[in-house]
């Protein structure tokens, strides 16, 4: 049985759409609704957020508040190494996606010999950066700055030295870089990419699956397929960006984007892979309640969320 920790990171100053930050509590109503206990039974750690910064003009339109960015990820990934080193299981519920940069660098802190893997469950592949983005928010970036990549090579813009010192300070984070090879991640439910990002895809020859080959081989085959790619890994990480879900049932995400998984899917593919034993940490982000209708994605978000930690209190 694994001791779990909630850490609760109410930040949105990744995001390019206002409200992610309120998708932490919109999960704890969705709790109330269901009149269930969860919230009480498990120890959480808030981290104070940066969420003033959205009302500062922006620095860089390349790297759109990136000191708030590293401020966070520091947080969370000083949060993260010292449950971890606690004997506790890290459940992270985080506002936007670019807090995955410190979450993965408080892993790998916490465990800096380990072999990491991600299973990155999202519609985007998140492997932008300064150079390529072509919105500028930090929330497209975090996988890019995990594996310690510029993509120089595909770059669009070109960046003055604060912005470049800044990137470099977010890949850097735990004084490690890359935490994480491109070997060792698998993007699932992958959709909605540029062909910068394609360029590194292609490059490393990041696995991908689709939300069709879910659906066709179904939840279990994928699964034992995923363990088998991942098998020299030491740890892995999940994180799960409810945007991988299709629009047609909730649209509470910043980003939604057709053709994705269905509920049952998702809560499949997350809660079984909490069997796997080297999982050492989760993370569920961008739920945002002011775009949706009677806090559907809150109420998806927490059943996977309750189903998983069901699932890691039984392991």
């Amino acid at each position: 049985m694994k001791n779990i920790k909630l850490i609760e990171v109410p930040s949105e100053v990744g995001a390019g759409t206002r409200g992610a930050s309120l998708g932490i509590d919109a999960i704890k109503i969705a709790a109330l609704d269901f009149m269930s206990s969860f919230f009480i039974h498990f120890p959480s750690e808030k981290i104070q957020h940066e969420n003033k910064l959205l009302f500062e003009p922006i620095e860089s339109p390349y790297a759109k508040r990136i000191k708030g960015v590293i401020t966070m990820c520091e947080k969370v990934s000083k949060a993260v190494a010292e449950t971890i080193k606690s004997n506790f299981f890290p459940v992270i519920l985080s506002g936007d996606h670019s807090n995955a940069a410190g979450s993965i660098a408080g892993v790998k802190i916490a465990k800096p010999q380990s072999k990491l893997g991600v299973i990155w469950i999202d519609a985007h592949a998140d492997l932008h950066t300064p150079y390529t983005t072509p919105s500028g928010n930090m929330h497209g970036m975090p996988l890019a700055a995990t594996i310690g990549e510029d993509n120089k090579e595909s770059s669009v813009h070109d960046l003055d030295s604060d912005i470049t010192k800044c990137w470099s300070s977010l890949k850097n984070i735990g004084k490690i870089s890359p935490k994480v090879l491109p070997e060792d991640i698998v993007l699932v439910s992958l959709r909605d990419y540029e062909k910068e990002e394609k360029h590194l895809i292609d490059k490393y020859d990041i696995k991908v699956i689709t939300t069709k080959e879910v659906r066709n081989k179904g939840v279990e085959q994928v699964i034992r397929q995923i363990t088998r790619y991942l098998s020299d890994c030491t740890d892995i990480y999940v994180s799960f960006d409810v945007d991988s879900l299709d629009p047609t049932i909730s649209k509470g995400t910043g980003t939604p984007v057709s053709n994705g998984l269905r509920e049952r899917e998702a809560e499949d593919l997350v809660s079984k892979l909490m069997q796997n034993r080297k999982v050492c940490c989760l993370e569920i982000t961008e739920v945002n309640p002011t775009l949706d209708k009677e806090n559907l994605m809150a109420e998806i978000a927490f059943n996977i969320l309750q189903r998983s930690v069901n699932v890691l209190l039984m392991s």
